[in-house]
């Protein structure tokens, strides 16, 4: 295995929750541990990207991130990686072409929270994610109405796993994808930046 490359065998099943971390926190860990249980994974790799290309401002050094989120991505379960860095890929669809090319035999899940699915329409490729792979949209604060009425959730309506089959997500043809409610935790990146709890801290 290359350096910097999570390590995952032959018939694993890996969760990818990707972002930029800008800080990690205790709803990550949280939504890790739910997206385990719901969708019968082996590990969730969380990518800390280098970038997001969909927003202006940057984030903290690639560096900062990593070492927070070590913190409090704490499960062993749950891996933090800045893969796509080695990858030298900026969009999901790339990173998910060269995964899926490096990992043969892996079945890979995207995981993302209700309130990403109702700006994915926006990705660049996002019909072709869904048709690389199964998409895990867990419930968070706030966005469970309107990400069922998103575009993205609308086209592939047909396409969707019902929340108590959301076990079989890894296994089911593409293009699928589940939708499932759990217990949520009111925390944000952008509220902790805002409230000067990362690194602005005097």
């Amino acid at each position: 295995m290359r350096q910097g490359f999570p390590i995952a065998t032959k018939g694993m099943v890996i969760g990818i929750l990707g972002g930029s971390f800008d800080p990690a926190h205790a709803g990550h860990a949280h939504l890790a541990r739910e997206a385990i249980k719901r969708f019968g994974l082996d590990r969730v790799w969380c990518l800390v990207s280098p970038g997001n290309p969909l927003k202006a401002r940057q984030p903290a050094p690639l560096e900062e991130r990593m070492a927070r989120a070590r913190k409090v991505l704490c499960d062993p379960r749950v891996i933090v990686t800045d893969v796509e860095a080695h990858l030298c890929t900026r969009y999901t669809a790339q990173t998910l072409e060269a995964l899926i090319a490096h990992y043969p035999g892996v079945r890979f899940v995207w995981l993302m929270g209700s309130d990403n699915l109702i700006q994915f329409d926006q990705w660049d490729r996002w019909r072709d994610i869904m048709a690389m792979v199964p998409i895990g949209v867990l419930a968070r604060p706030g966005s469970r109405g309107p990400a069922r009425h998103a575009k993205a959730a609308q086209v592939f309506w047909h396409r969707r796993l019902p929340d108590s089959a959301s076990q079989l997500l890894p296994y089911a043809p593409l293009p699928r994808w589940s939708f499932v409610n759990m217990p949520m935790i009111d925390m944000s990146s952008t509220a902790i930046r805002a409230a000067g709890d990362w690194r602005n801290k005097p």
